[in-house]
């Protein structure tokens, strides 16, 4: 269903969405107020932006999406990131996801293989002074190995299995959450924690995002 927000008072407007997180499972209070701070409509230009507070994934440029909150907010809580953690998130896409973990841990590193994601998203970060992202344009399949290791990885495309690059930038007790599956099926997200003797697995939910493709884009 599409609601037309064009009329809304801002508070109202907030609350609804914040009803539409806690419905669909997003419970963590900090999680919950850093999304309040982070307004979405920034990161939804020209002709989806009247949808820009609804649950619903929409189209970005070079053939992305911006995902929908309640799976932003989901991915968000289970990734568990603390005040002191380094994040590294691999898809900046709107930058949305990066904005929202820049207001629960100390650094958020974020990379994109296109750089007009990257540049748009950087400019919409320093107007709203989130001075702890640092964005690149980089090949998001192998991380960023020279400032690796990581306490959180957060992967906002799917992949077959869980990279071998990214588990290795993981820190022991650290935590990643990826999608995986085939880009055309179904596919599951999977929190990884790495202890000292290896991976343990758990499986959140099914979801559905764009295939992580290696390489840098065109755009």
């Amino acid at each position: 269903m599409t609601v037309d927000h064009g009329d809304d008072d801002p508070a109202e407007r907030t609350m609804r969405f914040l009803f539409q997180l806690r419905s669909r499972g997003v419970t963590d209070p900090r999680v919950l107020a850093a999304m309040e701070k982070i307004d979405r409509g920034l990161f939804v230009r020209g002709q989806f932006a009247d949808r820009a507070y609804e649950d619903t994934p929409l189209p970005i440029p070079c053939g992305q999406t911006i995902s929908q909150p309640s799976v932003v907010g989901l991915m968000t809580q289970s990734l568990n990131p603390g005040p002191r953690d380094t994040v590294l998130e691999i898809g900046t896409g709107s930058g949305y996801q990066a904005a929202v973990l820049s207001g629960l841990c100390r650094r958020v590193y974020t990379v994109d293989r296109h750089k007009r994601l990257v540049h748009e998203a950087e400019a919409i970060f320093r107007h709203l002074g989130l001075h702890n992202i640092i964005a690149q344009v980089a090949d998001g399949s192998r991380g960023l190995p020279d400032q690796a290791p990581f306490d959180r990885i957060l992967v906002t495309a799917a992949a077959e299995d869980p990279p071998g690059p990214l588990l290795a930038q993981l820190k022991i007790g650290g935590i990643m959450v990826v999608p995986v599956g085939q880009s055309d099926a179904v596919q599951t997200l999977i929190r990884v924690t790495r202890s000292d003797t290896g991976f343990d697995y758990d499986e959140l939910r099914q979801v559905r995002f764009v295939p992580l493709v290696e390489g840098l884009g065109q755009t």
